[in-house]
């Protein structure tokens, strides 16, 4: 029921925001139906691969920077749209506190319960993509050409979108980005922290279907990410 929510979202709101973004964003539109077969969705075919971080330029760092701020400075009202916030992350971070905080260790649990009181604070709202990691950013001809993947779009901290392409990329994209999207020293704290919640999601998958091997893969991920020094340049 959710994917179905997501993918109506994507028909709603791509089509109208897709001329207004400098990168290229899949147009999707609904299949008629036949009366037979079941409700379905076929979005335009981009060209270009998943991005490899370690090779993203600072000519990309420039694009993505500037893809982000007319996202993000996007007025939905004035394009007549309505787009919902994410009501399941708050009851997501409270799952976090009962399951995965208890198995840190020890020395991580202040530092976690921490992270976790953080990210509940209220947070200004945009339209972000939400879920924008180097398997969502396109690379054709040598260079980042699109953004794919737009199932979880929706009202959130820009921050969630500046998680992985402020702390987990090369300095060289990473500084150009940031000179283009300027965000304040309050959002990049933001990003850090959202940046450091992805392995709580993996260890979230693990205890639900993915397994022991995605429970340790993503405890020694939360270890690294809460300890790991802070990118030189970025923040206080």
């Amino acid at each position: 029921m959710a994917a179905r929510r997501g993918l109506e979202q994507e028909c709603r709101v791509l089509p109208v925001i897709a001329p207004l973004l400098p990168l290229a964003v899949p147009v999707p539109a609904e299949v008629p139906s036949d009366g037979f077969a079941p409700w379905r969705v076929r979005h335009e075919m981009l060209p270009g691969a998943a991005a490899e971080p370690g090779k993203l330029t600072s000519a990309d760092g420039q694009k993505v920077g500037t893809f982000l701020r007319t996202l993000h400075d996007l007025s939905l009202v004035e394009l007549g749209l309505t787009v919902e916030r994410d009501d399941l992350f708050l009851p997501t971070v409270a799952r976090m506190e009962r399951e995965v905080l208890p198995l840190l260790e020890s020395a991580d649990r202040r530092a976690g319960a921490a992270l976790l009181d953080r990210v509940r604070r209220p947070a200004p709202a945009v339209f972000a993509h939400r879920d924008l990691g180097p398997e969502h950013l396109l690379v054709a001809g040598g260079c980042v050409s699109g953004v794919i993947d737009w199932t979880d779009a929706g009202l959130d901290d820009p921050a969630m979108d500046l998680a992985w392409v402020v702390h987990g990329t090369p300095p060289r994209f990473r500084d150009s980005l940031l000179r283009v999207y300027a965000p304040g020293a309050d959002e990049l704290e933001r990003s850090l922290d959202r940046y450091r919640m992805g392995p709580w999601h993996e260890v979230l998958w693990g205890l639900d279907e993915g397994g022991t091997a995605y429970v340790m893969s993503g405890l020694q991920g939360i270890h690294h990410r809460l300890h790991a020094p802070r990118p030189h340049g970025v923040g206080p």
